[in-house]
């Protein structure tokens, strides 16, 4: 065999052998080691109000999902209910979320609440755990009740809208959207299956996972299988800033901070230098400023909280005979029950609180009146009229008329005339003050 045929018959086996040759055997399927690389599942537990807080915490935490590349974000559920327009922020962002999101409402005696429904349909996966429930999400006014006339009607549409947006769009229960709305119904977990308005019934988190393994969903119109199996579980914690906020978004929080915020003022105003009710006061003030920015506030309420307590500091000062206190009682109860806009939102100031809070300022205002009173009958201690009617002794004899002499008053030495002779040692009593002498009398 000359040298070329011997090159052609090595350039041909080495085809044959070549892994990549059209003509070698197909290469096998590789499985990854049981000890490689696994992806995570990032989960944060909501167990509030629905909140401006809990919204920035639900989108840091969809996009740390996707920077992590995570398997699915999960949210683990337990919340009364909140803002309406936080509820439409955290629905925005789980509809167009990049990753997988399991809403999952948990543990046993958790529910979905009135703005947790939004929550809990937006997601691409919902779950409940037994022995929780989902609904009632009517809009209410701050104090509780059902909002009347025209506003109703146009507050209620918005939502029930709303909510079958969402049902329509995660292929749910769309009938039973709209009357979780305008009827407020709440249902169990297990009816919540049966009516297709979750996906899942799950005594877990790992039930969870392992029951949405391989389902499909669409993730930005576009379908992803779940691969949850064996997935590393990384919590996600609230940041500090955003826990503030979310203790803070309570009305009922908000509005003692800034009832104690007006009591520690005015102590401090009232008597100055005791220094602790003016630092804590001035602290609750502006920590009850801080609430009200995260919270729906009507600024007619605020107003009317404002001219009541001005009314009451006024009966403290002018004759009013308890006109003034009776408006300003009245007044600040008017403006606390309309504190709150309850038209976006179902978050509730009891009632209860408002009348403590007003029977606590008005027992503060009768209190702080009879002091006045009495302090105004009570005779002057102190100057020159607080020495008529005190006691003294002659120390240095006086005589008639105009002659003075000298007399121990309040430890004190003074001149003193009198209309008779005393002699040292008498007990006398002083009758009027003229400058720097004193005219006195023997005591009876």
């Amino acid at each position: 065999m000359g040298a070329p045929q011997r090159w052609l018959s090595i350039a041909a086996v080495a085809l044959l052998l070549c892994p990549g040759s059209a003509w070698s055997a197909p290469s096998p399927t590789v499985t990854p080691a049981a000890d490689g690389p696994k992806r995570s599942i990032r989960l944060i537990e909501i167990d509030s109000s629905i909140n401006p807080a809990t919204a920035d915490f639900i989108r840091d935490s969809v996009l740390l999902a996707e920077q992590e590349q995570a398997a699915a974000l999960v949210i683990q559920l337990d919340t009364p209910g909140g803002l309406l327009e936080s509820a439409k922020a955290i629905v925005k962002d789980l509809l167009g979320a990049p990753v997988p999101v399991l809403v999952y409402v948990a543990p046993s005696g958790s529910g979905a609440v009135s703005a947790g429904v939004f929550v809990t349909m937006a997601g691409h996966i919902a779950a409940m755990a037994p022995g929780t429930n989902i609904g009632a999400a009517h809009p209410v006014n701050a104090g509780g009740d059902n909002i009347q006339g025209d506003m109703r009607t146009k507050v209620e549409n918005f939502t029930a809208t709303l909510s079958k947006s969402i049902a329509s769009e995660r292929g749910r229960n769309v009938e039973w959207a709209e009357k979780a709305v305008r009827e407020s119904v709440s249902i169990n977990e297990r009816e919540a299956l049966e009516k297709k308005v979750i996906d899942i019934v799950a005594v877990s988190l790992d039930d969870l996972l392992r029951q949405a393994h391989g389902r499909k969903i669409k993730v930005q119109q576009r379908e992803v299988v779940l691969d949850l199996a064996n997935a590393n579980i990384v919590r996600g914690e609230m940041p500090l800033k955003q826990q503030i906020i979310d203790v803070l978004a309570n009305p009922n929080l908000a509005y003692l901070l800034m009832m104690a915020g007006m009591l520690g003022l005015y102590v401090e105003m009232t008597n100055p230098g005791l220094i602790v009710p003016g630092v804590a006061g001035a602290i609750s003030l502006l920590l009850g400023f801080a609430a009200m920015q995260v919270l729906p506030i009507n600024y007619s309420g605020l107003g009317l909280i404002g001219l009541g307590i001005a009314l009451l500091v006024a009966e403290l000062f002018l004759p009013s005979f308890g006109v003034l206190g009776v408006g300003g009682l009245t007044a600040f109860v008017l403006g606390s029950l309309l504190l709150f806009d309850g038209s976006v939102s179902d978050l509730r100031l009891l009632p209860s609180l408002v009348y403590a809070a007003a029977a606590a300022f008005g027992a503060f205002t009768i209190v702080v009146g009879l002091l006045v009173v009495r302090s105004h009958k009570a005779k002057v201690a102190l100057g020159s009229e607080g020495l008529i009617g005190q006691s003294g002794e002659v120390r240095r004899a006086i005589g008639g008329g105009r002659s003075a002499g000298k007399v121990l008053v309040q430890g004190e030495y003074w001149n003193a005339v009198a209309g008779e002779a005393l002699e040292v040692g008498a007990a006398v009593e002083v009758v009027r003050v003229d400058g720097m002498v004193l005219e006195v009398r023997r005591k009876a």
